[in-house]
C-alpha cells in the first residue's frame, strides 16, 4: 500500500516509522524538511499530569507508556555522541499557591480514578524534591510518570528510523490532490505528482489549510507559544515544575494572551520557561508581552531566575482544535484521505499512540484504544460527509 505522510514533524514521524513497519509503502513529504517548525519550537513535553478524565487522558497514558520503549529504541539506534532522545523520566510536580490548593487536589484525586499517580508532597518532601521552590507555594503533587524529551532530535531519529525501514522523504509542498471515484489516487506537489493509496494529513497547524488544498476543510487554528531559555547552570530545578494555572490554559478556547508557568532544566543546563498560548494567525512577531508576563511568573515559582540571564526565546504554533482533542481518522468526505493533527501542546507526548490509531484507521492494525472520540466525523469539529 502506498501511503503519503504530509508532514514531517513529529506526528508525520511516528506515523511514518509506525506504517513503515508494517508494510507500507511510505512517502514523508514536507515543504522544508524534518523537524522544521512545530516540533522544533516546543519543550519536549511528555505529561500526563494536565490531563483531566477523558479521551485524551487514555491517549496520553497510553502513549507515556509507549514512550519508554521507543526512546530506548531510537536511543539504542544511535552510534556515537549523545542518546537520540534525551528521554528523560523525571517526573513533574504541579503546585498550587495559597487559594488553589482545593482545586488542585479535587484535580488530582479524578486523575487517581483512571490510574494516573498523583503523590501530595508535604512541606519536608517538597523541600527535598525541589529545594529551591518559593516558601509561597501552598501545595505540591508529583507524578512520577511526567518525563521530557528532546523534540527536534527525537523527530529526526524517528524519520531517520523509518526510511531505514523503507519509507522515503520528498521535500515539497503539497498543492493539491487528484481523485477518482471520490478516493485519493495521488498528490500534486512543487516537485512533481505523487501516487497514493492513502494521504495522512500531519500538517500540525497547516492542517486545516492544506485540507482545504485537499478538498477538505478541517477547523484547525495555529495557536502561538513563546518560550524562554536561560544560560547554562548548574541544576536547580530538578523535575517539570509548573503552577496548576497551566491545566486551565492548556483547556481554554480564549484567543487572547494566556500565560501560566513551566519551569524545567535540559541535560545541557540551561532552564527552559514557559508558556504562552495566544490565537493570532500566523503572526511571526510576539513582541515582549508574552516574555515580560512568562518571566514575572516563573520568577515568582523559582525566585532565584530573577538574577538569571537569559539566552534566548523562541516561538512555535501549535494545531488547535476548537473542541481540545485532536483529530485522528478517516474524513468522511474523500476516502483515503486520513488526519493526525490538532495536538495543540501535546503534540510530542501523544505521538506514538496517534501513530498506532492511524495504523489502526489506515492498515486495520490492531488498537486497544477507543478512536471514536478523535474521529474527524465527530460532533465537536463540525465537519460532515
Amino acid at each position: 500500500m502506498r501511503i503519503a505522510v504530509i508532514g514531517a514533524g513529529i506526528i508525520g514521524a511516528a506515523c511514518a516509522l509506525e506504517l513503515a513497519e508494517r508494510g507500507a509503502e511510505v512517502v514523508i513529504i514536507d515543504r522544508v524538511g524534518v523537524a522544521g517548525e512545530t516540533s522544533s519550537r516546543c519543550e519536549g513535553n511528555l505529561l500526563v499530569s494536565d490531563k483531566g478524565p477523558g479521551p485524551e487522558a487514555d491517549l496520553a497514558i497510553h502513549s507515556n507508556e509507549q514512550w519508554r520503549s521507543l526512546a530506548a529504541r531510537l536511543d539504542e539506534a544511535r552510534t556515537g555522541g549523545q542518546p537520540a532522545t534525551e528521554f528523560e523520566a523525571k517526573g513533574g510536580v504541579v503546585v498550587a499557591f495559597p487559594g488553589g490548593e482545593a482545586e488542585l487536589r479535587r484535580f488530582a484525586a479524578t486523575q487517581r480514578e483512571i490510574g494516573i499517580r498523583a503523590e501530595e508532597l508535604d512541606a519536608d518532601r517538597l523541600r527535598a524534591t525541589e529545594p529551591n521552590l518559593s516558601p509561597e507555594v501552598a501545595l505540591a503533587i508529583h507524578y512520577p510518570d511526567d518525563a521530557q524529551l528532546q523534540p527536534s532530535n527525537t523527530t529526526q531519529a524517528l524519520a531517520a528510523t523509518a526510511i531505514r525501514r523503507g519509507a522515503r522523504l520528498v521535500v515539497a509542498e503539497v498543492t493539491g490532490a487528484r481523485t477518482e471515484g471520490g478516493r485519493i489516487a495521488a498528490l500534486e506537489t512543487t516537485t512533481g505528482r505523487i501516487a497514493a493509496d492513502a494521504v495522512v494529513n500531519c500538517a500540525g497547524p497547516w492542517a486545516g489549510e492544506l485540507g482545504e488544498r485537499l478538498g477538505a476543510p478541517l477547523d484547525i487554528r495555529p495557536r502561538r507559544g513563546v518560550i524562554l531559555v536561560t544560560t547554562p547552570m548548574p541544576q536547580r530545578v530538578f523535575h517539570k515544575v509548573y503552577d496548576a494555572d497551566y491545566v486551565g490554559a492548556v483547556g481554554s478556547g480564549d484567543a487572547a494572551l494566556q500565560t501560566s508557568t513551566v519551569v524545567e532544566s535540559t541535560p545541557g543546563g540551561t532552564v527552559l520557561i514557559g508558556s504562552s498560548r495566544e490565537r493570532v494567525g500566523f503572526d511571526d512577531h510576539p513582541g515582549v508581552d508574552p516574555v515580560r508576563a512568562i518571566a514575572a511568573k516563573a520568577i515568582r515559582l523559582f525566585p532565584f531566575l530573577a538574577d538569571t540571564a537569559l539566552l534566548r526565546s523562541y516561538f512555535g504554533f501549535r494545531p488547535y482544535a476548537p473542541d481540545h482533542l485532536p483529530v485522528i481518522g478517516e474524513d468522511p468526505r474523500i476516502g483515503g484521505l486520513f488526519h493526525a493533527t490538532g495536538h495543540e501542546g501535546a503534540g510530542i507526548g501523544l505521538a506514538p499512540a496517534t501513530a498506532e490509531l492511524v495504523a489502526h484507521a489506515v492498515l486495520g492494525a490492531q488498537t486497544t484504544l477507543d478512536p471514536a472520540p478523535f474521529l474527524p466525523s465527530r460532533a465537536g469539529l463540525g465537519v460532515a460527509a
